[in-house]
């Protein structure tokens, strides 16, 4: 049975007075304990060893009839749904669905005495400084994706998108299918349109936070990177990315993860999620509100560091994806193998040939964005095809007409470049043969 940490304590000093640094008055006045009581302990310490000084009634049911009937309801309970749950966690869910108030310290004795739970043993491996929290709410957001087994099976594999405020742990999260440049940006459109624009984000080095690439040297790469789609709607929105150089950095939504990882996970699998709608659905009308209730703190300036949208922004087009394209003569622009054309009404003749920002919106539709306005494109219509080309009649070939020889010898031109004509080759004469001999 494990000692709590008075009684720890306890242990440390009476080891001494049996050892005979101590004696059994001074340890009593150390203990602020009565010498008689102490020599009672010193009894017990000797004969049972350490865990001697276990109090009595530790994991014994209580006297009353009512203590013994809500022990062995909430071991059964355990038992039977709650196997895998710790202490905590079960006195919550205990206290919720089943009206059972039991203390999380009770309850951990219970369980311990019952071999249902066994605590795991802290291991101090480094000291680490904890930084101190950010002063007003919305001043810093931390911005992570949990990659896990979070429908344990019953559906397709879930990626927890999170934003957590650095002041006061308030939780803003959503399930996706991919850890996206467009699922990020859902999330942060739900935050704005919730609380407003946070002062400044916390993220890793992720490629949908920065563009990464090698140190090299190449004259057609420009001195510093484009930056990202999320990059640029931060810079649209006025909001301030912070590097994290590592995970320790943002232990914050770390150790959120973390809790997450056990408490969601099995409140989904109590609730029978197994689709991505049922997850978000529980995710944001009740388990967040949960969360924040359970471990939302008050921050420490009553200041409130978000802001809302200015006139000249427009959430929809600042979280979209926006590249560039050049206008055709006839007012129409390629986009990912389609066509699109303006409207006829809101063409204007110095966007020929001119490179303009489109949107693709998160909703599906395509934007172009000329200087303040923005232009809805529809697809043109594909063509009819045209018909086949008749294939040209060709005219039989005709032989060349032979040389009759009517303009050999004639020269209209410079005598002096005039060629010499050939003179025939001379014949050889026929060497007689044996029939002109014998003639």
């Amino acid at each position: 049975m494990a000692l709590s940490k008075s009684e720890r304590d306890r242990l440390v000093v009476l080891r001494r007075v049996k050892q005979g640094a101590l004696t059994q008055r001074a340890a009593a006045e150390q203990l602020r304990l009565s010498p008689r009581w102490v020599k009672k302990l010193m009894a017990r310490l000797r004969s049972e060893g350490d865990q001697g000084l276990a109090h009595r009634l530790r994991a014994k049911p209580s006297n009353n009839g009512h203590g013994a009937a809500a022990r062995e309801e909430a071991l059964a309970l355990i038992r039977e749904r709650y196997g895998d749950y710790g202490p905590t966690l079960a006195s919550e869910v205990l206290a919720q669905e089943h009206a059972l108030a039991i203390n999380r310290e009770t309850l951990r004795q219970w369980m311990s005495a019952e071999k249902l739970w066994r605590p795991r043993r802290q291991k101090l491996n480094k000291v680490h400084v904890w930084r101190p929290r950010r002063g007003h709410r919305g001043e810093l957001l931390q911005w992570d994706t949990s990659e896990h087994d979070w429908l344990e099976g019953r559906g397709p594999k879930l990626y927890l998108i999170a934003l957590i405020d650095d002041a006061t742990s308030e939780l803003t999260a959503r399930f996706a299918l991919s850890d996206s440049t467009a699922q990020n940006m859902r999330l942060l459109a739900r935050y704005v349109e919730l609380h407003g624009r946070p002062a400044a984000v916390y993220t890793d080095k992720a490629g949908l936070f920065q563009v990464n690439r090698p140190l090299h040297y190449n004259k057609h790469l420009a001195a510093e990177p484009a930056p990202t789609q999320i990059g640029r709607a931060l810079q649209e929105l006025g909001i301030e990315r912070i590097t994290a150089h590592s995970p320790q950095a943002k232990g914050r939504i770390e150790r959120c993860f973390g809790t997450l990882q056990d408490r969601l996970v099995k409140a989904l699998r109590r609730r029978g999620a197994s689709s991505l709608e049922e997850a978000n659905r529980y995710l944001e009308q009740q388990f967040e509100a949960r969360w924040n209730e359970r471990f939302a703190r008050p921050p420490a300036e009553r200041a409130d560091a978000h802001r809302k949208l200015r006139a000249d922004q427009r959430l929809e087009s600042i979280l979209s994806a926006v590249e560039q394209r050049v206008v055709n003569n006839d007012y129409t622009i390629a986009w990912r193998g389609k066509r699109y054309q303006l409207p006829a009404g809101q063409a204007k003749a110095r966007m020929r040939k001119r490179r303009v920002q489109i949107e693709q919106r998160l909703e599906g539709g395509l934007w172009l964005r000329w200087h303040q306005q923005r232009i809805a494109l529809h697809e043109c219509r594909e063509a009819p095809p045209a018909p086949p080309l008749a294939k040209p009649v060709l005219k039989p070939k005709t032989k060349p007409k032979p040389n009759r020889g009517w303009m050999d010898g004639f020269w209209v031109g410079d005598p002096a470049k005039r060629r010499p004509p050939l003179s025939a080759a001379p014949v050889a004469p026929r060497a007689p043969s044996a029939a002109d001999n014998s003639a």
